[in-house]
């Protein structure tokens, strides 16, 4: 079982990637922004702290609950800063699954280019710029030693790319699982 957690700026392509993976992985799909939603909550808007703490606290539940029942799972978020990973990596040990990230980087110049195409277009909800600001200036992207693997903005639709991640994760998840007990 894996959780694999979804990292980077708003505008990134973490949710594409995020839906791509849950179906090509048969993965559930957990997203913060839609926790948020029913929640009555725009996390683009700027929530209170204790808001997150709360979202965080139900996904960090649905999570341990589906990877209890032997399925993997995609979280999407920032995952940032590194103590969000970190308390990912512990719900995952928790329930004895391995934490997975996928790091979606992006550029300031493209981020927003994004952002401007979406206030004309209306495709997803906005996010305010004071939030941007305060997402890019706090931002930790994953280190060496949390062996992310990495997917760069403007690949995010790219087929081949998105294969190229699958595989890798079932590589590590057969090298990861005990002799016997491999899946897919």
């Amino acid at each position: 079982m894996a959780l694999i957690l979804m990292c980077g700026l708003s505008f990134s392509g973490k949710s594409t990637v995020a839906g791509r993976l849950a179906r090509e992985l048969d993965a559930s799909l957990i997203s913060l922004d839609a926790i948020n939603e029913k929640r009555g909550l725009r996390g683009g808007q700027g929530i209170p702290l204790e808001e997150w703490a709360a979202t965080n606290r139900i996904a960090h539940e649905q999570a341990a609950t589906l990877l209890r029942a032997g399925g993997d799972v995609v979280v999407d978020d920032t995952g940032s800063p590194r103590f969000i990973r970190d308390e990912w990596r512990s719900t995952a040990q928790r329930v004895g699954a391995r934490l997975e990230i996928v790091w979606v980087h992006i550029d300031a110049a493209l981020q927003r280019e994004r952002v401007l195409a979406n206030r004309a277009q209306q495709q997803r909800p906005d996010v305010v710029d004071e939030v941007l600001a305060d997402h890019a200036a706090h931002f930790e992207a994953p280190t060496d030693d949390e062996n992310a693997v990495a997917i760069d903005a403007r690949d995010t639709r790219d087929d081949s790319r998105i294969r190229a991640i699958v595989g890798t994760l079932r590589t590590r998840a057969r090298s990861a699982a005990p002799s016997g007990s491999q899946r897919r």
